[in-house]
């Protein structure tokens, strides 16, 4: 009987040492949101190890914390760009599951703190959603009344 594995489209070590490569700082998506803040004059510390979670963005001024996700890496629901992948199932949605769990511990322990804390998607920085999700980031932290944290510009939706 003939294996109904799908072929891998690595080959043999190539997968491990790809996902090795990818890193949790300094990607390009956080480098974005960081110029285009700086750019408006906003002034911050990144990737700050006195706070929960390490935030990307920290702006003491203003008591905003940005936190810039990936798609896959944080579960981004309903998201094109995010989808457990088909072998290893049980391990990638243990750690992939956790992952979340992990950051909404963080925004609530950050909240409590008296932070307001915004997350950012990599979906939402595509360049057709880029600028209006910045602009909008950026009106949120200057208004230090907004209690909302959640930057909305609509999400690549699975079709």
């Amino acid at each position: 009987m003939p294996s109904k594995v799908a072929p891998s489209k690595y080959k043999p070590g190539t997968r491990s040492y790809t996902m090795s490569r990818i890193r949790g700082k300094e990607t390009s998506i956080e480098r974005l949101v960081r110029s285009y803040l700086f750019a408006r004059g906003l002034r911050f510390r990144k990737n700050d190890k006195k706070y929960p979670g390490h935030p990307d963005v920290v702006l003491p001024k203003w008591r905003a914390m940005v936190f810039v996700n990936g798609c896959f890496w944080h579960m981004h629901e309903g998201c094109a760009r995010f989808s457990i992948p088909k072998s290893n199932v049980e391990f990638w949605t243990t750690k992939l599951t956790r992952n979340r769990q992990r950051d909404q511990e963080q925004g609530s322990k950050l909240r409590a703190m008296g932070w307001r804390v915004f997350t950012v998607w990599e979906c939402q920085l595509d360049a057709t959603h880029r600028d209006k999700t910045l602009d909008e980031l950026y009106q949120a932290i200057i208004d230090p009344d907004r209690q909302d944290e959640s930057i909305k510009p609509p999400i690549q939706t699975k079709e």
